[in-house]
């Protein structure tokens, strides 16, 4: 991709203000967020499904079982459309019209294509999605199987176009509303990572790389 404004289908129409084209932001949010949401049209029917995803340079990575429809479906290479979305609070106006959300979302247009499992991409690809959920985590794990990788397809999907759009800060009132004896103001939203639940037939020490997102929000930042 590039910084330059995308085609018509990818830009932001509802307050263009707010809206983002350039690779450092479609890349910090994409990577800030966790769950992606992929939209395609297979069967004369659109069809949109959460899938978790990784990032090298342009490039993201989907990954799933060779058996699923979707995987099937795009792996002949598909337009598909991936979306992702991170709240960051509830924006309480004076109004119900008013009311908002403040918000990081990226879109991202291109076409998805399988990665062949003898291909080292593929295993680069697998790191990739495995790194972007938790940081560290590959190299304190037994590596995919042979077999494992043949179960596993992986999508990769080029970055060709992309928007982002950010709303923040506090409510827009109608200048009459402003008078109003009601309350107005923002309900800030964070998830964070909570303490470890070691499964039962642990034979080791709590893990380096799980333990490192204790506390923290799941978009990065710390709580």
């Amino acid at each position: 991709m590039t910084d330059e404004p995308p085609a018509e289908h990818a830009r932001v129409r509802r307050h263009p203000e707010r809206g983002a084209y350039d690779e450092a932001a479609v890349h910090a949010v994409l990577d800030a967020a966790i769950v992606g949401h992929v939209g395609f049209s297979a069967g004369g029917r659109v069809t949109v499904i959460p899938m978790l995803y990784g990032r090298i340079g342009s490039t993201l990575y989907l990954h799933g079982s060779v058996a699923s429809r979707f995987q099937r479906t795009l792996s002949g290479g598909l337009d598909v459309c991936l979306t992702a979305t991170i709240v960051d609070g509830l924006v309480l106006a004076r109004s119900a019209f008013n009311h908002s959300m403040n918000y990081r979302s990226v879109v991202v247009f291109g076409i998805a294509e399988r990665v062949d499992p003898d291909d080292p991409e593929h295993s680069a690809a697998l790191r990739a999605i495995s790194e972007h959920l938790t940081p560290g985590r590959w190299d304190e794990v037994r590596e995919p199987s042979d077999i494992e990788i043949r179960q596993t397809t992986v999508l990769r999907l080029k970055v060709e176009q992309a928007s982002v759009k950010i709303r923040s800060g506090g409510p827009i009132d109608e200048p009459e509303d402003v008078t109003l004896d009601i309350w107005a103001g923002v309900v800030p939203v964070s998830a964070t990572w909570g303490e470890l639940v070691p499964d039962p037939t642990n034979r080791s020490v709590p893990s380096a790389a799980a333990g490192h997102l204790v506390g923290r929000r799941l978009d990065g930042h710390h709580g």
